[in-house]
């Protein structure tokens, strides 16, 4: 199930039309089961560059979208407009428009945050998920509480402030998106300049960094968001793939502790030469690691 990035080969960029927004979506692959990509911040489906042509070619309909207000998908207005509620309807919506019957969602990030409570909440035609450096949520409320995780966390606070995240985010042609990818990247060779040039470029779009910004608020502010912490998270039978890599700056890897409780069928691998971005750190061994996991689950099986 190993692949070498010489194997790679070109994607398509679709428009999808989904929850009443245009989804720009770089797609390979076809047939009823479909691999869905959810990327984070502050990247976009270009994050899943290495893994597309290989899952394609593997027997799976790969989509990765550009998230609402990124990239060249479209960009609502308003705080309401990124609600949790709001990112799970995209994912049925396009779920619903690709018309297949077999999904399995990847998430990193934010994408990977996604996943989780898509998993909670929205299971039907779902038959696994991988999440990549994105702790489920019962996890993370409670390692904020330590100054392991809280330290690591302060941008979430200078995100609450109104438009001054974005005036510095932008500044020097958003200067500051590409240091984050500069200061957080561990292999320079898959996350080169030129790549994080396009991500620079990706925020400078009008409206684009409070869109991206408005996730973060919309989690921290809004009321429903609020609730949704008070649930009781109960364990989930679905395969679960967690990748992890080891050197992330920004979550702590207690994260993955006491991960049994919520996901009882689980597999973690943990990276040790790999950062918060981890699939774009180490692509071939994380692509090998879905691959691999994909073919023991059997979802290559009619």
């Amino acid at each position: 199930m190993a692949y070498s990035s010489d194997d790679e080969h070109e994607f398509s960029i679709l428009r999808v039309r989904a929850n009443q927004l245009d989804f720009t979506v770089a797609a390979a692959g076809s047939g009823d089961r479909l691999v869905l990509c959810l990327h984070g911040f502050p990247e976009s489906s270009l994050s899943w560059r290495h893994h597309i042509a290989p899952l394609a070619q593997a027997g799976y309909r790969v989509w990765a979208p550009d998230l609402r207000g990124y990239g060249g998908t479209t960009k609502p207005d308003g705080l309401d407009a990124y609600h949790l509620e709001a990112l799970l309807e995209d994912v049925a919506a396009l779920i619903e428009v690709s018309n297949t019957s077999r999904v399995i969602l990847i998430g990193h990030d934010w994408g990977g945050l996604i996943v989780w409570y898509y998993a909670m909440h929205r299971p039907k035609k779902l038959v696994g998920r991988i999440i990549l450096n994105a702790p489920h949520p019962a996890c993370f409320e409670r390692e904020i509480r330590h100054c392991r995780q809280f330290r690591r966390s302060w941008y979430m606070a200078v995100f609450q402030i109104p438009w001054l995240p974005e005036t510095m985010l932008a500044a020097g042609g958003a200067y500051l998106i590409g240091a984050i990818f500069e200061c957080m990247r561990v292999n320079l060779k898959y996350l080169p300049h030129d790549i994080v040039h396009c991500y620079r470029q990706q925020a400078c779009k009008p409206g684009s960094l409070t869109a991206m910004l408005n996730y973060y608020r919309a989690a921290i502010l809004g009321g429903r968001a609020i609730r949704q912490r008070t649930i009781e998270y109960s364990a989930i039978d679905l395969p679960t793939l967690v990748i992890w890599g080891l050197r992330d700056q920004t979550l702590a890897k207690h994260n993955l502790d006491g991960l049994e409780r919520y996901a009882t069928d689980l597999t973690i691998v943990r990276l040790e030469q790999a950062g918060h971005f981890v699939h774009q750190d180490e692509p071939q061994r994380v692509t090998n690691e879905i691959l691999g996991w994909l073919h023991r689950q059997s979802f290559h099986k009619v």
